[in-house]
């Protein structure tokens, strides 16, 4: 069986982040939707940098005063500073500094997974390493009603402010748990009455053939390498997605988004007002 999941090693390898991400700040989020859309969480921002016009908007004008009430220093910038800051991204006229994300104790996450469902899904990713996989893998979880996510502390990215912006204001009710280590995360997992599901290349059972049902914790490998060897040797079941074109593989995001729709659909046949 192969060791690997849904995301073989790429045939040219690409960079992970374009390099006008790769040079920010890692609590920089610019652009109005990300921006707003933070505002709107309630999510700390320790700065807010805006231009003269953008300041005067319908969306903004209103909300200046709530944020330096808030404590946020908000600086009336020229564009020219923007592109400074962003590094000539697509700011549209506003950025922020945010405040560092506060992760969840495992403990409480489980906790309060349970508390919200008889069935709930964790996802657990193996060392994603890119920001805009992991942003929309939470974006994509959040979305469809799953419970949360743990993520390891090394070899892994962190929630940055790029995870922050491509997630879109789904961590604000996603909660992401931080481990030392996933294989003890997973045992807490499976301790509290979680099954857990790798996800393969090829060589699992086909997804829309296994029976996703009860507590489930869903592992995601990284972009390159999968899942490794150990966290592998510690799943219960291991899935794999039925391919039909040619390319050989998918992208991490995209992966988790088709199972965690198969989930979903399971649940809703099971529990129609789930």
């Amino acid at each position: 069986m192969p060791k690997h999941s849904f995301q073989d090693k790429p045939i040219r390898k690409q960079s992970a982040v374009t390099p006008s991400v790769a040079n920010q700040p890692d609590d920089l989020i610019y652009g109005c939707h990300p921006v707003l859309a933070a505002i709107s969480a309630n999510q700390q921002l320790n700065r807010l940098y805006i231009t003269p016009k953008l300041s005067q908007d319908k969306r903004f004008e209103p909300l200046i005063p709530l944020l330096k009430a808030r404590g946020t220093v908000v600086d009336i910038v020229d564009s020219q500073r923007l592109n400074q800051l962003t590094n000539f991204a697509n700011h549209q006229g506003v950025a922020a500094k945010v405040a560092p994300y506060e992760y969840i104790d495992l403990h409480e996450l489980i906790a309060q997974a349970k508390e919200k469902t008889a069935h709930p899904v964790i996802l657990i990713a193996d060392g994603i390493n890119d920001p805009h996989n992991l942003g929309a893998i939470i974006r994509t979880a959040e979305a469809l009603g799953m419970q949360g996510l743990v993520i390891p502390q090394r070899r892994a990215v962190a929630v940055t402010s790029t995870v922050m912006k491509v997630a879109a204001g789904a961590l604000s009710y996603f909660p992401v748990a931080r481990v030392v280590n996933i294989n003890q995360a997973i045992s807490r997992l499976k301790e509290e009455g979680f099954w857990i599901y790798g996800t393969i290349a090829q060589g699992g059972q086909w997804l829309h053939q296994a029976k996703l049902e009860g507590a489930i914790g869903l592992v995601i490998g990284a972009e390159d390498k999968g899942i490794s060897q150990s966290v592998l040797k510690a799943c219960d079941f291991l899935l794999s997605i039925p391919m039909a074109g040619k390319t050989p593989s998918l992208n991490a995001s995209v992966a988790t988004a088709i199972c965690l729709y198969e989930i979903r659909r399971q649940q809703l046949l099971a529990f129609p007002s789930a």
